[in-house]
């Protein structure tokens, strides 16, 4: 199942800011659409008027079976109702990351950069799903999506603070952050 997020002039939540962290930026679009598909089309070309970024749910790369049931028993779920602030984090690594031997990631990833341990503290509060699109000719290797309560922006900001501080993100060549909120249809 794709996961396609598109910049344009229709969607399901407004854009509040585009700031690129490191590397080129998106071009500003109003709305960001959020929708699942079984096939994309390819290639994914930007246009002036909307950019489309696609990624896959895949398994856990870096992660161990005690962190996996760790996580899957403390994290939320995307979709919450209060959860009406979102984040998309697109991110390009360098090449001498994917230089690097999955053991070697994997030590930067966890042992020295302790993402996992140190992001438990977040959860429930935020939820985030990573979706993987180094193989799919996008701009980007990975885009992670986070949707959390307004009332929990500071400590997404806190989570997104510490993550930028580690090892591992000495590796991001190109990072974009996107902050949206979920636009309510009043009845």
């Amino acid at each position: 199942m794709f996961r396609t997020f598109r910049g344009g002039q229709s969607g399901g939540w407004r854009i509040t800011s585009i700031s690129p962290v490191t590397g080129e930026p998106l071009a500003f679009m109003p709305t960001l659409s959020v929708t699942d598909s079984e096939a994309i089309a390819l290639p994914l070309v930007p246009s002036r008027n909307a950019w489309r970024l696609v990624g896959v749910a895949s398994s856990l790369r870096y992660t161990e079976r005690p962190e996996k049931q760790h996580l899957t028993s403390v994290q939320a779920g995307l979709g919450r109702l209060e959860a009406t602030s979102g984040a998309l984090i697109p991110i390009r690594k360098s090449q001498a990351w994917w230089d690097l031997t999955q053991e070697e990631r994997r030590r930067i990833f966890e042992d020295k950069s302790h993402h996992i341990a140190n992001s438990l503290r977040f959860l429930p509060a935020i939820a985030r799903q990573l979706y993987h699109c180094r193989d799919l000719g996008g701009p980007f290797d990975f885009l992670t999506w986070f949707e959390f309560a307004p009332a929990h922006a500071s400590l997404f900001e806190e989570l997104v603070a510490m993550l930028r501080r580690t090892e591992e993100w000495s590796y991001v060549e190109r990072e974009v952050d996107v902050r949206a909120v979920k636009e309510v249809l009043s009845g």
